[in-house]
This record gives C-alpha cells, structure tokens and sequence, in this order.
C-alpha cells in the first residue's frame, strides 16, 4: 500500500517518477519521499523553513530530518509570488511542471501547509491535505467534526485563525464553484470518492488499470 509500490503496480518504476508535489513535511507525509531517488520535491518556502529550524517541542515530533535524503532535490516557493486561484490569494506555478499542477497555500495546520490543485481536464482537483481531516467539515451549512479529531487539528495547528479561516474559504469555494472538487489526506470517504475503489484495496495492476474509470485521474495525482 505504500506509494512506491502502487507506482509499481501501475506498471512504473520508482525512478520514472520525476516531480513530487507536497502539502507539507509532516513525517506521515513526507515519509516515502525517500523511496523517489530522482524526483524533484515541490513544496512552499515557508514549510521547508519551519521543518528545518525544529524550533518547539511539536515540531521535533512531526517533521523527521531523517526521512530528508531528498532535501537536495526539494524546490520551495514563496506564498506570495503566484497568481490567483478561484479567489485564493496566490497559488505558484510550478518549475518543470505544466501550468495545470499548482501548489495553493492553506496555512495553519503547518505554517507552510499547502493544497495540490490539478486540472484534471473536466474540472479541477484540490487536494487540501490536512487543511482539514473529516468530510463533514466541508458541509456548507452545517459543518461538523468528531470530536477526536477536532481535538487532534488543534493540537497539531501552528495558526489556529488561519486553518479555520482556510476551511471556511474551502466551503465557499464548494458553494460558489462547480467544476471543483475537494478532498483532504485522512478521510476514507472522500478517498473512495475521487478514487473509485474500495480504501483497503491497493491500486489495480496496469492492464486493468487502463480500463477503470479514474485509473488516468488517480495516477496523475499519486505521481
């Protein structure tokens, strides 16, 4: 179940995958970035800082320097130095990558806390990351979390008005724009959604693969 091995299964190898699009250093985030020997790692400037000063106790448990082979390769970006993004301030282009993949800051569960938007060509995908961790939290009227996990974003959050301000400003995107669709890192529910399978099952092999509605989505966004 691991990135590189459904990489594999979709008939690549670990070394054809040649950009790595990040929403933040988070050790659960970060920690296959090693299995990519030649992948160009992209993520904000301000993250990047953060991670590498391990300035407070809650950052000496979450970002691990140890899963960093890769910080020669990384590429950061500065939150201010994009274009806008269906009303989000800023969102940079990429360096090697088509104008179609972007990286849209949402600080506050990090300060570099970024989404990862891709045209998918029908409409755009905005992977939020930890933006938020539940997929009720984006009901337009009447947005809800487990109580577990409300607790857990806010020990995490660094910003704690910028991660409720960004989850208020990803419901208004859902209601005010319908070629969008919103997904964060931790829920199986929206995972199924965008994915088309079952959360358990690991991505098909590759001639199966090229049949199944989503499989080209799916692989675009994993890479």
């Amino acid at each position: 179940m691991t990135a590189v091995r459904q990489i594999e299964r979709l008939g690549w190898q670990a070394s054809d995958v040649r950009h790595i699009v990040l929403t933040h250093l988070d050790f659960d985030h970060a920690g296959g970035l090693d299995d990519f020997p030649a992948a160009t790692v992209h993520l904000m400037r301000t993250e990047r800082d953060a991670a590498v000063r391990q300035s407070t106790w809650l950052d000496r448990q979450r970002f691990r320097p140890q899963q960093w082979s890769s910080r020669p390769r990384w590429q950061v970006y500065d939150a201010a130095a994009g274009e806008r993004w269906h009303g989000f301030t800023r969102a940079s282009t990429l360096r090697g990558l088509p104008p179609e993949i972007a990286l849209v800051p949402l600080p506050g569960h990090t300060l570099g806390h970024a989404g990862v938007a891709l045209d998918t060509g029908s409409g755009w995908l905005l992977q939020a990351g930890d933006a938020y961790f539940f997929h009720r939290e984006m009901d337009r009227t009447d947005p809800w979390c487990t109580p577990g996990l409300r607790l857990y974003q806010v020990m995490m959050e660094k910003d704690r008005q910028a991660r409720l301000d960004n989850q208020a400003r990803l419901r208004q995107l859902l209601t005010t724009t319908s070629d969008v669709q919103v997904l964060c890192a931790h829920d199986t529910v929206e995972f199924e959604r965008v994915a088309g399978r079952a959360a358990h099952l690991p991505v098909p092999l590759a001639g199966a693969a090229r049949t199944q509605p989503g499989a080209a989505a799916e692989t675009r966004s994993t890479a």
